[in-house]
């Protein structure tokens, strides 16, 4: 049985497939880096929440993958309904990929790294500072 739930949870890991995003700004470390042995969380741009262990819930009906290159546990959230922002959620356990609905749980964790990044005209996207009600959405069940 264990085998089986193990199985059904890496299969819809596996079938969501990663996003790539080209971010404007680079910086020397990025979430994903390692530096003295351990892993980075977050970087320059993001806000950090503690969670405590509560959900963060999706903003909008959209989309969560993971992350290419593979940062651990850090996924992208995307919607039809705001085209030109995606929202980068890093720290979360429990992943829920593929196609979400509004209120629904992504996942929940003891902190939230969270960066807001709006697409430019040339294909990239830039962080931008994330909107109050939009961070209130994620952080409360409807």
């Amino acid at each position: 049985m264990m085998i089986l739930l193990s199985s059904a949870c890496s299969m819809q890991y596996s079938t969501e497939p990663p996003r790539t995003i080209q971010i404007q700004q680079v910086w020397q470390l990025q979430p994903g880096d390692t530096i003295g042995g351990h892993q980075v969380a977050a970087g320059l741009g993001d806000i950090s929440i503690n969670l405590n262990g509560d959900s963060a819930y999706a903003p909008f009906g959209g989309r969560v993958q993971p992350l290419e290159p593979n940062i651990k546990n850090c996924v992208v959230f995307s919607s039809p309904e705001i085209p030109a922002y995606l929202f980068r959620l890093c720290g979360l356990q429990n992943l829920k990929l593929g196609e979400v609905e509004q209120g629904e749980v992504i996942g929940s964790g003891a902190y939230l790294h969270f960066a807001t990044l709006r697409k430019q005209t040339d294909g990239t996207w830039a962080m931008v500072e994330p909107a109050q009600d939009i961070l209130e959405r994620i952080l409360r069940s409807l």
